[in-house]
């Protein structure tokens, strides 16, 4: 039986993480099998996700051509493309933080400056404009 999966909104399956095998070769097998009826049936992305538990699953799904897209800490994300004629469409997995930086002038033409409390210039007695990152799931106008 196919694995259980979801359709995204791209024409690709997101597999079912909790309804894995926990056998390697049931695993192996579910998944040749359902990769070969995805494809047949115009699947272009698999997004499988695997748990910390899930880990021995790793070399099996790599062995069908998985590649590593993003790991947390309690998951890694694999992904396969299948269709041999086209380019490779997913995504790639965010590599960049947002900053935010603030320049601030009063009435008086003085220039806010101050010094981290964390980081790299912490005691050091440099002034600097006003930084910071956004934080996962933070707000951007909030940061």
């Amino acid at each position: 039986a196919p694995l259980e999966a979801e359709d995204d909104h791209y024409d690709g399956k997101l597999v079912a993480a909790s309804a894995l095998p926990a056998d390697p070769a049931a695993f192996a097998a579910r998944l040749r099998a359902s990769l070969a009826a995805w494809e047949a049936g115009g699947t272009r992305g698999v997004w499988l996700r695997l748990g910390l538990a899930q880990s021995a699953l790793i070399p099996l799904a790599v062995a069908q051509g998985f590649e590593f897209h993003h790991a947390e800490k309690d998951h890694l994300m694999m992904t396969r493309w299948l269709p041999t004629a086209i380019p490779c469409t997913l995504p790639a997995n965010a590599s960049h933080q947002v900053g935010v930086g603030a320049f601030v002038v009063n009435s008086r033409h003085e220039v806010l400056v101050v010094q981290e409390r964390s980081g790299v210039l912490r005691g050091k007695g440099v002034w600097k404009m006003p930084t910071g990152l956004v934080a996962a799931g933070e707000d951007f106008t909030a940061a």
